[in-house]
């Protein structure tokens, strides 16, 4: 049997995988000889090796389920359903979402979504559906997603780390 923790690191890392064993069959292609097979070979590595870049920075946004709720995402829509206590929930669109912050309240992460109105609304980073919310962000102008990866492992009481241009 497989350990637990070895498990969730697999699930969790999986498109990762699936992307490095796509550069590993590229590259293999590449290299069999001939420029036909260069010419297929080194586009799809150069493709799996992008899909790979973004497959390793959307596994940082997975986090190990531990905070209640449940994040959605429909027709350009956040929503956060939560359970009760401090956090309710709401809905915002992507297009009113003037900042992103990442807090840490109660050793719990959140992201802080700011909209145009001035409503806040707040989102666990551990939540049900977080992972998400990588794709969501990744269309908003001007965002560096690396730099918001990075955040999320450096544990800072409260950053800015985004705000809508203009």
């Amino acid at each position: 049997m497989i350990r637990p923790e070895l498990r969730a690191h697999l699930i969790r890392q999986r498109e990762a995988y699936v992307a490095g064993l796509t550069l590993a069959a590229s590259l293999w292609v590449a290299t069999r000889g001939g420029w036909f097979l260069a010419a297929v070979g080194l586009p799809l590595a150069a493709l799996a090796a992008g899909w790979l870049v973004l497959a390793l920075r959307r596994a940082r946004f997975a986090r190990p389920v531990s905070d209640p709720g449940v994040v959605d995402l429909d027709e350009g829509r956040i929503g956060y359903w939560g359970t009760g206590g401090a956090v309710l929930g709401g809905t915002m669109a992507l297009e009113d979402l003037t900042e992103i912050r990442l807090l840490i309240l109660k050793d719990s992460q959140f992201w802080r979504l700011k909209s145009r109105d001035g409503q806040a609304l707040l989102v666990p980073v551990a939540a049900v559906g977080s992972e998400k919310l990588f794709d969501a962000f990744a269309g908003l102008p001007g965002i560096d997603m690396g730099a918001l990866a990075a955040a999320l492992d450096r544990r800072i009481t409260a950053q800015s780390l985004w705000r809508r241009p203009g």
